[in-house]
This record gives C-alpha cells, structure tokens and sequence, in this order.
C-alpha cells in the first residue's frame, strides 16, 4: 500500500459518528461575520437552504454541521477548528457561482462543500476549478460534475450507475420489461438519468413504449400523462425531484394510471410522502442509504442525529455527514493545509467508512460504492435491497 493512500476500518466509522454526542448544537457555521478562532481552519459550504429543493440543502446543512461540530468537540484537525462558512444558493445555478465566488474571494476558505443539485454544482465547481480550491458535492450524481476538472470530488454515487441499478431492479426483480420514462427537461440530473437508464435498460432487452418530457415550471402533467397511461406501461420512470414526483403521483393516479412509479435519490425527502401521500404508496428509488438499515453505523447515526435535530436524517443528511468527515480526514493526512495538498489527499482516499457505505475515491474522483433500493410502504420509506454491481443479474 503507498504511504499517500488512506485505508480506513469499519471499527473508524462508529468512532466518527458516535464522537461528541454532548455539545453537537454548538454553531461551527456562518452565514456571515461572528467570532471566529484566530487559528480556525475555514471551509465553504453552499446549497439551497431555502427554493423549490430546500430540503435538500437543510438537510445536507445538517450533516455537514454534525460532523463538524463532533470533529471540534475531539480537538478539530491537529488542535485547529473548523469554522464552515455557509452559503444559500436557493437552488439557482446563477446564484451557486455566486456563492462560490463569494467564499473563495470574501470568506478565503481552502475547500469547499456543495451541491446537490447536479446543475448548482456544474455553476459552482467551476469557480472552484478556476481558483484551485478543492470541492466536494455530497450528493450531485451528473457525471459531468467531475469532468469539470480535478478539483472537483464526490462521495455519492453517479448516474450511470444509479440508474443501471434502476434498470436492473426494474428488470429483475419487479420482473417488468415496458417501461415509460418521464423526464423534467429542464433538469440535468433528470437528462443525465434518462440517458443512462434508457441505455442500460435497453441493453438488458427492455423496452422503452414510450419517452415525455415535462419543464420545471410545469404544474399540470395530465397531457403527457394520457400519452403515457395510453402506452400501457409497466411502470414509469420519473427520474425528477421530490416536490415534481408528488404532483404527478397524484395526477397519475387520480387519472386511473396504477402501475410503479420508480425514480432516484432524487425523491429522498419527507416531503414526497407529506405532499404525494397515498398515491405514492408502493412505488420505488433508488438512494445512498436506507434508515432501517440494521447496519450498527448507520443506527448509530440516526440515532446521534435525531439527539441533534429532533428528526430523523435522510440520505441527503448522511451524504452531507460523509462529506465533511472525508474531507476532514484527507486534511488530517494531508501534508499541509494548501489547497493543492488538500486536493492530493482527497483523491488518495480508498475503503472510507461512511455512513452511506464504504467509499473509494476513484480515478474520475468519483465515490465507488453501493446504492440501496427504497420501496414506500404506507407512507414510510423501506429497505427492499441492496445493489452493489448491476451489471450482474440479480437472484430472482
């Protein structure tokens, strides 16, 4: 093993989730000026805290300020702290550059967290790209994110494979073979998706009876939903956002259209059930990690979680919280605190034991790892499998 290449034990993961339970709220985080240690070390973070996919930037906020806040309360990286400067984008590409812009020029942080939107995360890692600072996007799984350059990092999965894995459980498991497939064409998470899905699917012998699209301002899908309920479908894909699967889960089911709707992570928030409700029952996604998973790190998370926020997380949350323990472990290792170090040792990281599974950074700087198949059983969202590799047919 070269000496610059971070292995880590599972034993590590419970250790970082279970460190500082007491003090978690304490703030390590700011939106602006306040006190800060002279000798902090300062990281940037940028999502959408408030807009159309707020939860998704709450939550991921959250994460990352447990981990950070639990790192501080063990003595922070080498007897430093961290102080993570936040920014909200609103969900708005236009805005994320800005944000960036703002942390790197303003804020002088040395790394940067951010986004999930996969189109926030292009508009901002390419700030990033342009300066040197070092990024990494807890859950924006558009390939092109990482192409942006090698200061650009993730700990989720990627489209491809998320949606292969879509395709496979599809195929195999729900033993379907007609698939529809809804796309918000406004949306480069949901372009990458289709692309992907439909190429994988096919690939296996399934058959795409029928592709519509919809815009991100659209709040009336019947149109297209007749289309589609025409096709006669064994399912349909909705590879979109929360706040977009629930309006059309119920539009298709009050037009008598009863068949699975199954999509990606995408869909991981608590709003999906509070705005979908029923109609969403018995549908499907795919996603990072699943709260009853019985996994001793992941209930150990949710656990220390819920003591910190009074909810419970998503998967959304744990990305967050994989983020910012990987890359404080990277600067731990690193060799200096440069951007250029810092860049060096994220990209060395191999076997990290997140909370959303083991990660390894690989040559595209993407996360290898597996995904988690979620089915929603009266309003809750279940474990139905785990799929590490879909390229290998699945045990029927």
């Amino acid at each position: 093993m070269k000496s610059n290449q971070f292995k880590f034990s599972v034993a590590g993961a419970i250790v970082l989730v279970t460190l500082g339970l007491a003090g978690c709220k304490s703030p390590a985080k700011t939106s602006g000026s306040s006190a800060i240690p002279s000798n902090a070390i300062l990281v940037g973070e940028y999502g959408s805290l408030t807009g159309q996919q707020a939860t998704f930037g709450t939550s991921t906020d959250n994460g990352i300020e447990l981990a950070t806040n639990q790192l501080n309360a063990a003595g922070g990286i080498n007897g430093r702290p961290v102080h993570v400067f936040v920014e909200d984008d609103q969900g708005l590409p236009t805005n994320a550059g800005t944000a960036v812009t703002k942390l790197i020029d303003e804020d002088h942080v040395i790394s940067i967290l951010g986004e999930v939107a996969s189109s926030c995360s292009l508009a901002g890692g390419k700030v990033c790209q342009q300066n040197g600072i070092p990024m990494i996007s807890p859950s924006s799984t558009n390939t092109k994110v990482t192409e942006i350059g090698n200061d650009i990092f993730r700990v989720c999965f990627i489209d491809p494979f998320q949606a292969a894995v879509d395709a496979r459980f599809i195929h195999d498991k729900l033993g379907m073979t007609r698939v529809a497939v809804f796309t918000n064409t406004d949306n480069d998470y949901s372009l990458g998706f289709t692309k992907n899905f439909i190429q994988a699917f096919t690939a296996m012998g399934g058959t795409i009876v029928i592709q519509k699209g919809y815009g991100a301002s659209d709040t009336n899908y019947q149109g297209a939903l007749t289309a589609i309920q025409q096709a006669k479908p064994q399912c349909i894909l909705i590879p979109g956002y929360y706040n977009e699967v629930a309006a059309i889960a119920k539009q298709a089911r009050g037009m008598g259209i009863t068949c699975p709707l199954v999509g990606g992570d995408g869909w991981d928030s608590p709003d999906l059930i509070k705005n979908g409700g029923s109609a969403i029952n018995g549908c499907y996604f795919s996603d990072h990690l699943a709260m009853d998973d019985p996994n001793p790190v992941v209930q150990n998370f949710v656990k220390t979680y819920k003591a910190a926020y009074n909810h419970e997380p998503d998967s959304l949350a744990a990305l967050g919280y994989d983020s910012a323990n990987l890359l404080y472990a990277a600067m731990k290792r690193a060799k200096s605190l440069s951007p250029d170090d810092i860049r060096q040792a994220i990209s060395t990281i191999k076997d990290f034991p997140g909370v959303t599974g083991n990660i390894t950074i690989n040559a595209q700087r993407n996360a290898d790892k597996p995904a988690v198949i979620i089915k929603i059983v009266n309003g809750q969202f279940k474990l139905d499998c785990k799929i590490a590799n879909p390229n290998v047919p699945l045990a029927k």
